[in-house]
């Protein structure tokens, strides 16, 4: 089967995977259409250390083919959303309604492929980039099936990622004013998150002007192309600011644009030993930075969750979707989207 790989040194997109048949509480999942993030762009250049020869991919849907033992929730023939979350289900975490703090979801990566005889990682417990992969049953999310694959394959990581930070980990509320610095596609859903929360402000910053007019269809308010004009509509400063890129000194940015009791969260990836800094004594007037895993996300209540507030309208999946490309045009995609042309590549199976 088709697939895209990297080996350390380069990725190709292959035709002679092989993967196992699933075992008990596993979900064996034909991919139709998978989202190319950043993150995937990160193990190829070493941002995000990952062991190699690792299948690439992350965010996706399909149709189930096949379930093992103790898989009751999901059959073959129902369409999924995946999730990167392959929690436990039964630790003190997962028991308190935050599986993404779940320890057994880090850092064990499985090697359910195979390539000429040789085992090969997955990436984030999902490796979308390829034409079949296997999951856990708890990552698996049923969808209606009337929502096009190329949309529900976003809701996985883009969506959970970003409209989870805004309704689970910030927690905007009505009223409550927005930063929002940088709208690729984590920053396009923290966008939607905050209209969907009720926020009354949202400014979104970007240093590109072409991204003005997508960031005012997801719910921006004002649209700047760097942070200096946000005192300007927000005199006393925002009571959330997310950064969406993962620089350093936008970080700081983002807790020095910040109001009394407000919150900067922390959605962008820099490199693992990145430092930022900031002035202690900004943070007395109850101020506060939060990291963000995840979108702090429940997979399987969010998930299904989203997939009704699209169908409603009232959440944008389509317009997330700028280009489709088969996986063979995968070094295309990853052209396109380092360079910030798409919000979000989607590849095809």
């Amino acid at each position: 089967m088709r697939g895209v790989i990297f080996d350390g040194r380069q990725t190709q997109v292959v035709d002679d995977l092989e993967i196992r048949e699933p075992g008990p509480g596993e979900v064996l999942v034909a991919i139709s259409a998978a989202g190319l993030c950043h993150s995937d762009l990160s193990v190829v250049d070493g941002t995000i250390p990952f062991p190699v020869p690792v299948v690439l991919g992350h965010e996706g849907a399909g149709v189930v083919e096949a379930v093992g033992v103790g898989v009751t929730h999901v059959q073959p023939g129902d369409h999924v959303s995946l999730s990167t979350l392959a929690n436990c289900g039964t630790c003190a975490e997962c028991d308190r309604g935050r599986p993404t703090m779940c320890r057994k979801a880090i850092g064990m990566p499985q090697r359910p492929f195979t390539r000429a005889g040789q085992s090969l990682y997955q990436f984030a417990s999902n490796s979308a980039f390829a034409e079949r992969t296997l999951v856990k049953a708890v990552q698996a999310v049923r969808i209606p099936e009337d929502i096009p694959m190329t949309s529900a394959a976003l809701i996985g990581c883009g969506v959970l990622t970003g409209v989870g930070a805004v309704l689970n980990r910030a927690r905007v509320d009505r009223g409550d004013s927005v930063v929002v610095i940088g709208t690729g596609g984590i920053g396009l859903n923290v966008i939607q998150g905050a209209r969907i929360a009720g926020a009354l402000t949202v400014v979104a910053v970007d240093s590109n002007p072409a991204k003005e007019e997508v960031a005012r269809r997801f719910g921006a308010t004002h649209f700047l192309t760097s942070t200096e004009g946000v005192r300007e509509v927000l005199p006393t400063g925002a009571d959330h600011a997310f950064e969406c890129v993962g620089r350093v000194e936008l970080v700081r940015q983002a807790v020095d644009l910040l109001d009394r009791h407000g919150q900067a969260v922390l959605l962008g990836v820099p490199a693992a030993t990145a430092e930022a800094s900031f002035l202690v004594s900004s943070m007395y007037l109850d101020k506060s930075i939060l990291g963000c895993r995840y979108g702090s996300a429940r997979p399987q209540r969010d998930i299904a969750l989203y997939a009704e507030l699209y169908r409603e309208g009232r959440l944008l999946l389509d317009e997330l979707v700028t280009e489709t490309y088969p996986v063979e045009d995968f070094e295309k995609a990853a052209a396109d989207a380092g360079a910030g042309r798409v919000a979000r590549a989607v590849l095809t199976f």
